[in-house]
C-alpha cells in the first residue's frame, strides 16, 4: 500500500535528552495504526512532531511524497492532517450542530456569515447532519455541547476534526476519561470511519489497541522498537519484556 506519511530519521532532542531519536515510520494510506509504548517513551511528542507542533532536530516529515518537515501546523491541516488535540477546544454554549456548522463553515471560508445567516445554509447543515450521524450523533443534535456526556464530547471533538475533510487524523488516546463500558462504542465508531481517512491513535489499553489496530508501531525510550501486525506485536518477547509484561500474556 502506499504512504499516507512517513518520517525518516526522525529525531528531538532537548539539550542531553533525547524524546525521540531516529524514527523511520510509515503510515499505510487507510489504515488503523495504533502508536504504544511505555510512559515517558516519546509518543506525543512524536505526534508534536508529525503536525508541527514541535520542530525536529533532525529528521523529515512526508505526507504523501510532499516534505512538510517545516511546514506550519495550519498548512499541514491544509494539506489533509488534522488532530483533535488541534482544536480540542470545543464550542461549550454552542449546539452540536452549531458546532460542527461552524467548522465546515470555516473551511469553506464562510465563518464570517455562519451564524447570521445559519437557516440559509442548507448545503452546510446536510453535510453538518450526515457527519453526526456516522458519528451516532444524529440524536444529539440540539443538545448544548456542554451538557453532553463526556464520550460524546469526545465524539463532537471526532467531528470537528472530520469537518476539516482530513486525509490522516491522528488521535490522542480518544477514549481517555471515558468509562470502560463506553471504550468499545467509541472505538466501534471510529473503526467505521470511512476508509479514505487514515487513523493513528495514541492508546494504552492494549485490548482497544488489539481489536481494533490493523498495525502497530511501539515505541520505547525514544525510539521505535518495532512495527507490525497484532499477531507479531503480541508475540515478540522484547515488546513482552519492555512493555506488555509477561504476566499480561496477550
Amino acid at each position: 500500500m502506499s504512504a499516507a506519511l512517513r518520517t525518516v530519521g526522525l529525531s528531538k532532542h532537548w539539550g542531553g535528552f533525547k524524546a525521540n531519536s531516529d524514527i523511520d515510520f510509515t503510515l499505510e494510506a487507510g489504515s488503523r495504526h495504533a502508536l504504544i509504548g511505555p510512559n515517558g517513551a516519546g509518543k506525543t511528542t512524536f505526534i508534536n512532531l508529525l503536525t508541527g507542533f514541535l520542530a525536529p532536530t533532525a529528521g523529515d516529515v512526508f505526507l504523501g511524497e510532499e516534505k512538510v518537515t517545516h511546514m506550519s501546523q495550519h498548512h499541514r491541516v491544509q494539506r489533509g492532517m488534522t488532530r483533535t488535540f488541534q482544536i480540542n477546544t470545543l464550542f461549550p454554549g454552542l449546539t452540536v450542530l452549531e458546532s460542527v456548522l461552524m467548522a465546515i463553515c470555516v473551511r469553506k471560508r464562510r465563518a464570517a456569515v455562519w451564524w447570521s445567516g445559519l437557516s440559509r445554509q442548507r448545503e452546510e447543515i446536510d453535510e453538518a447532519r450526515a457527519l453526526l450521524a456516522s458519528l451516532q450523533l444524529e440524536h444529539d443534535l440540539s443538545t448544548v455541547t456542554r451538557n453532553l456526556p463526556y464520550g460524546k464530547q469526545r465524539l463532537l471533538e471526532i467531528a470537528l476534526a472530520l469537518a476539516t475533510h482530513p486525509k490522516i487524523l491522528l488521535l490522542d488516546e480518544p477514549a481517555a476519561g471515558i468509562p470502560s463500558s463506553e471504550c468499545a462504542e467509541l472505538f466501534e465508531v471510529i473503526s467505521r470511519l470511512p476508509r479514505d481517512v487514515t487513523i493513528l491513535f495514541i492508546e494504552h489499553d492494549m485490548g482497544l489497541v488489539f481489536r481494533f489496530a490493523e498495525r502497530i508501531t511501539v515505541l520505547v525510550s525514544g525510539r521505535m522498537l518495532m512495527q507490525g501486525t497484532p499477531a507479531e506485536i503480541a508475540s515478540d518477547p522484547r515488546v513482552r519484556e519492555v512493555y506488555l509484561g509477561e504476566a499480561q500474556r496477550v
